[in-house]
């Protein structure tokens, strides 16, 4: 039996990693059509920052490790350009064929420049691959820039946003929508902006970019840009071959991460998922979700019959020292998928005043009619990501906000108060309900 996967980073090695530990007799190919695979592509910004020195600390694993150690067949520069389910092969750019019996697609997303004219100049970049973080580290330090315009508001906006005014530069951000890091949630994103204006990022919303010229965009001078205002998963192949692409524009999957054909599997940034609040598929690419699916992927192809129940699209992001987490619906989002939520916000001491503790924000979401909890989010600079994951575990739980105000959580002046900033913001949305 022959398992290929498409695609060599987090979901598809997941997948090809979980088949060979469930069966050891199983040829497994990993076709990847990079130079590189496993690589830490959230920590792109920080190399560009230059708090990660070499790009090579990024990668994780080579092909030679998955060969000699995971008896893996990675082949780097290898492009699919075409599935024959019928005749259960791939077609390679180079002209060969490689056989399967089950396949998973992993072929993750790209970034889009959404037909912005001037969009394959020099000065002009993506924060995507390892290859776009070296070009961009290498511009600042040959061509030193003093300008730069980020389009794209969303995680790796705000990300780049902040590398490059780490190196000096000064920085404009530009957003097609009145929304920041994809939260329809308008205190979340004056926050935001707060933040980033505090640090001399300047940040313009409502702007849609169609033209970027060799040294500014619209009316703003500038050295180079960096284009994140577009991620699209890849599925052109996949749609070609037979397989269903949903409403997201993502492949559609069930639980156990088939598509519509057979024996084939999709995961990753180019996979719908189901979310846990709604009930509905949805696409939200994100390493962790992609690792767990791809892990699901590759159990099934080797012959079990796992199955991956979903996200609540829990993130965070660090801003010049301040974390912004955000897991489930916010009010607006709650609203548009059909829940009658209702909002509570709160700022509180994330550790007693005698330790210097600095304030955290918290606001919950919950159904009136259930009082379940449907989403939230955290600002702070300490203890945000551990906040947001109890969130997270309250969603996937479907705990009520009455539930999630009983919680047995852990109290010390260094590290919390005693009435934690998540219990004070479920006690006012028990008042708001």
């Amino acid at each position: 039996m022959a398992l290929v996967v498409i695609g060599g980073n987090a979901a598809g090695l997941s997948a090809a990693a979980r088949a060979r530990r469930l069966d050891p007799r199983l040829e497994i190919v990993v076709l990847e059509k990079g130079p590189v695979i496993s690589y830490g592509a959230c920590g792109l910004p920080y190399f560009v920052e230059g708090r990660v020195q070499e790009a090579k600390q990024l990668i994780v694993y080579t092909p030679e490790y998955f060969r000699k150690e995971r008896n893996i067949d990675v082949r780097t520069g290898a492009r699919v350009v075409a599935v024959s389910h019928p005749r259960r092969e791939v077609t390679l750019e180079s002209g060969g064929r490689v056989r399967y019996d089950h396949l998973v697609i992993a072929t993750g997303a790209r970034c889009d420049s959404m037909g912005i004219a001037g969009a394959s100049g020099p000065n002009v970049f993506t924060l995507h691959t390892l290859d776009d973080a070296e070009r961009m580290r290498r511009f600042l330090r040959e061509k030193r820039p003093r300008r730069a315009v980020v389009i794209g508001a969303g995680y790796i906006g705000v990300e780049a946003a902040d590398a490059l005014r780490r190196n000096g530069l000064r920085v404009t951000v530009l957003e097609r929508s009145q929304n920041l890091l994809l939260r329809g949630d308008p205190p979340f994103t004056g926050a935001v902006r707060k933040q980033l204006e505090h640090h001399g990022v300047e940040l313009r919303c409502g702007v849609t970019v169609q033209t970027i010229e060799p040294d500014r965009v619209g009316d703003i001078p500038c050295d180079m840009v960096v284009i994140a205002a577009g991620f699209k998963p890849n599925v052109e192949m996949a749609a070609e071959a037979g397989i269903e692409i949903g409403r997201s524009g993502a492949i559609r999957t069930d639980e156990h991460m088939e598509t519509n054909l057979r024996g084939v599997y999709a995961a990753g940034d180019c996979a719908e998922v189901m979310h846990l609040v709604s009930g509905r598929p949805t696409y939200i690419p994100l390493g962790t979700g992609a690792n767990k699916a791809g892990r699901v992927a590759g159990a099934n192809a080797a012959g079990a019959r796992e199955r991956f129940p979903g996200v609540v699209g829990t993130s965070i992001v660090g801003i010049f020292g301040m974390a912004f987490a955000t897991t489930g619906f916010s009010l607006d989002q709650a609203r548009t998928e059909g829940f009658s939520p209702v909002a509570a916000r709160i700022e509180a001491q994330a550790r007693p005043r005698y330790f210097e503790g600095k304030k955290t924000t918290v606001e919950l979401v919950a159904d009136r009619p259930t009082r379940r909890l449907l989403g939230g989010w955290v600002i702070g600079e300490e203890g945000a990501a551990g906040r947001i994951d109890a969130i997270a575990i309250a969603l996937q739980s479907r705990l009520r906000v009455d539930e999630f105000e009983q919680l047995d959580l852990a109290y010390s002046p260094p590290f919390a108060t005693v009435w934690d900033p998540l219990l004070i913001a479920a006690q006012q949305l028990i008042k708001e309900l």
